[in-house]
């Protein structure tokens, strides 16, 4: 494999899983005994990566410390964003700064990642470095969601991403991209959302994506995550 550092986005407060989220970062809620945290940590690790950065912010202590106690195979950097969350955007450009040019995977853990994955991990990154690009997004179709109440983020045309403002956005973002620093020339480290690079993108039409077959189970409230642990 050769991409071999990734980013795992866990500074978010939870909301919609309270009242578990009062007490214990998302990241860190189980499902069938294994935390979203190690889950999504596992399937990294089986791709190949060997180094991983998780930002952190709401209760960074808890995640810092469970890093801590766990034997992982590979180097993990925990980073908290102290003063104030930096949003998707910022969080990964606050890491990613000193990675130069070189590609990373940004994902969310929110996703139960399976080694089902692995193979359109593998399509990704071959795409990326076969069309030279600069970012790539895994999408699926929203009749593959668990959560039958998401709504579509894109609308996806020959690996193309846009948004469809009459509501014909059908493809959800799987919470994995890969990327390069790149996309964020001209932004400063502060508050922002990954969106908002996203949308310039779109205008440049350089907004890549590549469609997952896997079924989209995705801890998005408390309803869900109740019916995907039974």
């Amino acid at each position: 494999m050769r991409v071999k550092k990734a980013i795992i986005l866990s500074a978010g407060f939870g909301k919609r899983l309270n009242p578990l989220t009062l007490t214990n970062p998302k990241p860190l809620l189980k499902i069938k005994d294994k935390t979203l945290l190690e889950n999504t940590i596992d399937i990294l690790i089986e791709f190949g990566i060997e180094k991983i950065w998780i930002n952190t912010h709401y209760f960074a202590k808890k995640i810092k410390s469970y890093i801590g106690k766990k034997n992982f195979n590979c180097s993990i950097n925990v980073t908290e964003e102290k003063d104030n969350i930096l949003n998707t955007g910022g969080g990964v450009l606050n890491i990613s700064r000193n990675f130069f040019n070189e590609p990373f995977f940004v994902i969310n853990p929110d996703t139960i990642w399976s080694k089902d994955y692995l193979n359109e991990f593998e399509i990704i990154e071959e795409m990326y470095f076969s069309k030279k690009l600069k970012n790539i997004l895994l999408v699926v179709s929203y009749k593959k969601s668990f959560d039958k109440n998401l709504k579509g983020d894109f609308k996806l045309e020959k690996n193309f991403l846009f948004r469809n403002n009459i509501g014909n956005n059908k493809y959800i973002y799987t919470g994995l991209q890969l990327m390069n620093n790149e996309i964020f020339r001209g932004y400063k480290i502060e508050p922002f959302s990954i969106n908002s690079v996203w949308d310039k993108l779109i205008i440049k039409n350089q907004l890549y994506g590549f469609e997952s077959q896997q079924n989209f189970l995705h801890i998005t409230n408390l309803e869900v995550y109740k019916k995907l642990n039974n």
